[in-house]
């Protein structure tokens, strides 16, 4: 099998590749692993990617028509991780996010389309289902999203929905719950917050702290992305979750308690644009697939804390 991951050299990509090549049903397959290697990216994480023999590496970018023409000729699967995924970098400046999760997103299944794509994975957010105080949403719940970011990403949900029910092309949608563990950029919340205390300076919240999210650990998304490879049905929506919902203040506190620092070095900044206060999905459909995610969030996000103190060379 050949498969082509854009958005490989990021966090959930790096990670993905990695998990994919551990699966027995998957171990002939030859990966084109795609990315434009912007500041999301690391290359020490390629690195220990392509001493694998069956990762082949493109320095490119999805909306490379010509490119992606190319490469989608070779492949039997798409995945794409590819997108501009920072909310604050998307109230400053929007049209990147626009170009890339919206247009290029576009691009890859026009070409994967065109070419006889078997399977198509679009990786997207519960972000684009906007804000729920109470409850969680399920896969038929309308789309709402409040900042750049997630419209993007909700908008390429919808084109990619489109490509099904006009051309019946198999394209599924994935929607994960906030996700962590090893090779996350430091501009994320957990990280941030890790490499903070090691550096010394304080933990930031926005606002007073309340807003709630529910946390995945990278691995189990993509023991989730691998298992629709094979039991997903073309034209649906999987919402991914775990259950464990925090809030931002409660999360930071049990950070502190992980890495034996006092409360007090919590800080509280101006509250974020348009900031959602919770999101939290219903993930009993991928469930009824085989799905189940660990259910050990503290042990996983301690063995996260020790990365980060062991790999400084990485994020310094």
């Amino acid at each position: 099998m050949k498969i082509l991951v854009t958005g490989g050299a990021g966090f959930i990509g790096s990670n993905f590749i990695k998990t994919y090549l551990l699966q027995p049903n998957f171990q002939e397959s030859k990966i084109y692993l795609l990315d434009s290697l912007t500041y999301a990216s690391n290359e020490d994480s390629l690195d220990r990617i392509l001493v694998d023999s069956r990762v082949e590496f493109i320095h490119g970018d999805i909306c490379d028509s010509d490119l992606v023409d190319e490469i989608t000729k070779q492949v039997e699967i798409v995945v794409n991780f590819a997108a501009e995924s920072h909310v604050d970098r998307s109230i400053l400046d929007p049209s990147i996010f626009v170009r890339t999760n919206i247009l290029g997103t576009h691009n890859l299944l026009y070409h994967s389309k065109k070419n006889g794509i078997k399977k198509f994975l679009q990786v997207s957010t519960d972000e684009v289902y906007g804000s729920i105080e109470n409850g969680s949403w399920n896969e038929d719940f309308p789309l709402k999203p409040n900042s750049p970011y997630s419209a993007s990403k909700a908008s390429g949900d919808l084109i990619a929905r489109s490509y099904h029910e006009t051309f019946k092309f198999p394209v599924i949608v994935t929607r994960c719950s906030n996700n962590f563990g090893p090779n996350q950029n430091i501009e994320k919340f957990i990280p941030n917050s890790i490499t903070n205390i090691i550096r010394g300076k304080p933990i930031t919240l926005y606002g007073d702290g309340k807003n709630k999210r529910d946390w995945i650990h990278v691995d189990d998304h993509n023991m989730a992305l691998c298992l629709l490879l094979t039991k997903g049905e073309g034209g649906e929506v999987y919402n991914i979750g775990s259950g464990n919902e925090y809030s931002n203040l409660n999360l930071a506190k049990l950070i502190c308690d992980l890495m034996q620092q006092p409360h007090s070095i919590i800080e509280y900044v101006q509250n974020r644009l348009g900031h959602d206060f919770r999101y939290s999905v219903d993930f009993s459909k991928i469930k009824s697939v085989g799905f189940q995610p660990r259910n050990n969030f503290i042990e996983l996000l301690q063995q996260t804390i020790e990365w980060y103190k062991s790999n400084i060379n990485w994020w310094d």
